[in-house]
């Protein structure tokens, strides 16, 4: 296991700290609050899915945690260090990434040079004139590995403009988990692909997170409850529940909330 990937350790308590943490997180745009005042505590090794109905703040508190957005009040810890003010770059460096949206790779590099680039930091390689890239044995070899484990080994040296839409979010977490991150953030991973492409995407996510703390957004129910240890449900800028996926399947007021007919349905049907 990466080494990055382990818990820190309270000196007061001797307690593994929690990977992330949000205190009374909050977010205003003018007089609208959009976050208000958000808890949460996401164990070292966690999965944790964060779930709402659209509008219901879920891609801005991403953004507050990843420092695209500045809290209007609250924190945010990581492995127990407050990041939130910082930019999103020296978050990164702190041990945490993400992923977007709408896919964001290199489109005019090869798979390889979009994941050797995703290495280089982590490795110490920061700002020099004085190096050939194709001499950096450790980038270069930590890139093949990563490319086999998002399986597009055979798909080296293709542009990133020319994979298919599921190779492309492949290759993105690749990306994403390429600097060694300890705490992976995905928006939307599974978005737009099929259902085939959707539970082969479920293990591969699994796969290459293992040791990592995880959260994600994500839409598909069936991504939710087939990936996540906890689901956090996030409703009008407030976490209503957090808990196991069979304890939030079972919770009136999230079915109210957000899951509705589908769990009625679900649980119907055995699933």
């Amino acid at each position: 296991m990466n080494p990055r990937a382990q818990g820190k350790t309270s000196a007061i308590t001797g307690a593994s700290l929690p990977s992330l943490e949000l205190r009374d997180l909050r977010k205003s745009f003018g007089k609208t609050e959009i976050i208000r005042g958000a808890n949460l505590k996401v164990q070292p090794g966690e999965r944790v899915a964060i779930i709402g109905p659209n509008g219901a703040g879920k891609s801005t508190l991403f953004n507050l945690i990843s420092g695209r957005f500045e809290p209007s009040g609250g924190e945010v810890l990581l492995n127990g260090q407050r990041i939130n003010g910082l930019k999103p770059f020296e978050i990164n460096r702190l041990g945490l990434s993400r992923s977007f949206q709408i896919t964001n790779i290199f489109p005019k590099l090869s798979v390889f040079e979009n994941l050797r680039c995703g290495v280089l930091w982590s490795l110490g390689y920061k700002y020099t004139l004085f190096k050939f890239l194709a001499d950096l044995d450790d980038a270069n070899r930590r890139a093949e590995e990563l490319m086999q484990m998002i399986r597009l080994d055979k798909k080296r040296d293709v542009l990133g403009i020319n994979l298919t839409y599921a190779e492309q979010r492949a290759l993105e977490i690749g990306v994403t988990i390429a600097g060694g991150a300890n705490v992976i953030l995905l928006d939307e991973p599974t978005a737009g692909m099929s259902r085939s492409e959707t539970s082969r995407f479920i293990g591969l996510i699994k796969e290459v997170t293992v040791g990592k703390t995880l959260l994600t957004v994500e839409h598909d129910m069936g991504v939710v409850f087939g990936l996540a240890d906890k689901i956090a449900v996030v409703v009008y800028g407030e976490i209503i529940a957090y808990d196991t996926p069979e304890a939030v399947r079972a919770d009136q007021r999230v079915q109210e909330a957000y899951l509705g007919s589908s769990v009625a349905d679900n649980q119907a049907g055995g699933h």
